[in-house]
């Protein structure tokens, strides 16, 4: 595994228990503050912190600090096809907490009519509020997917507009899950016209977030080396802005790139529509492959974001992670249990 390591640290306060806790209602526990980076009430915590008066200064593994989590991303994917199905299982498998697209949901048009076959049918479990066939859909929404081209087809992309709930204005949006900060673009300007328009909100929103991680999802892709090339009209200033990493697809491969002194891009659409090859081969890709569908998993805490990508056999074809230091500050205190 490849490990890059960020700056921006953060001074992390450890409160350390003296003593047992017990009560009558069980074990209490106590999770770590980080500057205001206590995950979202509410939130999926996969990871409980329990801490006791064995920590000491400065020998604590991050992971173990704050509950992470992981989402799933997976890209041209709206087929209908034995790949999806494929993909989908072992999306579920991975058990994310929520799941990212980069577009291109539902193939070939966009349509009404085959919009919850090709979604819902092996999304739902993510989905709400779902309205389809499949099931009973999610408690809260915790399936965010992106705008890709032939999700425009149909009437400006409308089918897409009336399935989904997201926030903003839909095409376009941002929310904040655990420690990221996502933010999730339509970058089919040939109908929407608004690349100027998005990349303001994008460096306002990102060099006002205060969250841990950002992370920018795209359809159309800054860098790539397969069929349809490198989108110059999406080569913004990511890394001025505060991004740590970026998600696209529209070429069904996976790729990695890291150009110098800038963020990591990722193009992930092996969802289940088709397989690319790679005809031109850009000057900074890491890491190319194309010779199975599958999804990408990312696990994230307060000091790493762990990025893999996983073919449908359960092989891991990449594996690289962003590292940003933490500070430790050990302050004993004295809890005492409950009457």
């Amino acid at each position: 595994m490849q490990i890059i390591n960020l700056s921006r640290p953060v001074v992390l306060i450890i409160a350390g228990l003296v003593g047992l806790l017990v009560s009558l209602v069980g074990v209490k526990s106590v999770l770590a503050s980080a500057n205001g980076l206590i995950p979202e009430p509410g939130r999926p915590k996969r990871i409980p912190a329990y801490f006791d008066n064995t920590i000491n200064q400065g020998n604590v593994d991050s992971d173990l600090l704050l509950p992470g989590f992981r989402f799933a991303v997976i890209g041209d994917y709206g087929d209908n096809s034995q790949a999806e199905a494929d993909v989908a299982d072992l999306v579920k498998g991975l058990a994310p907490d929520i799941v990212i697209t980069t577009g291109d949901n539902n193939y070939p048009d966009g349509a009404a009519e085959t919009i919850d076959v090709n979604i819902g049918k092996y999304y739902s479990d993510f989905i709400f509020p779902y309205d389809g066939d499949y099931g009973p859909g999610a408690l809260e929404n915790r399936f965010f997917p992106s705008l890709g081209n032939h999700d425009w087809v149909t009437n400006d992309a409308q089918p897409y507009l009336d399935y989904f709930t997201l926030p903003g204005n839909e095409r376009y949006y941002d929310f904040k899950w655990d420690l990221v900060h996502f933010f999730v673009l339509d970058s089919d300007s040939y109908l929407y016209r608004s690349e100027e328009v998005q990349a303001d909100w994008l460096e306002t929103k990102l060099k006002s977030s205060d969250s841990r991680w950002k992370i920018v999802v795209t359809h159309y892709p800054p860098y790539s080396s397969s069929h349809h090339g490198s989108k110059a009209g999406m080569q913004w200033s990511y890394a001025d802005w505060g991004a740590d990493a970026l998600l696209a697809g529209h070429d069904h491969t996976y790729e990695r790139i890291s150009p110098p002194g800038d963020i990591l891009y990722f193009v992930n659409g092996l969802g289940g529509r088709s397989i690319y090859g790679f005809p031109n081969i850009i000057e900074d890709s890491q890491v190319r492959y194309n010779e199975d569908y599958g999804a990408m998993l990312v696990e994230v805490t307060l000091g790493e974001m762990r990025f893999q990508f996983i073919n449908r056999q359960g092989e891991i074809i990449d594996d690289i992670s962003l590292e940003k230091p933490v500070e430790y500050q050990y302050i004993p205190i004295l809890l005492q249990a409950n009457p």
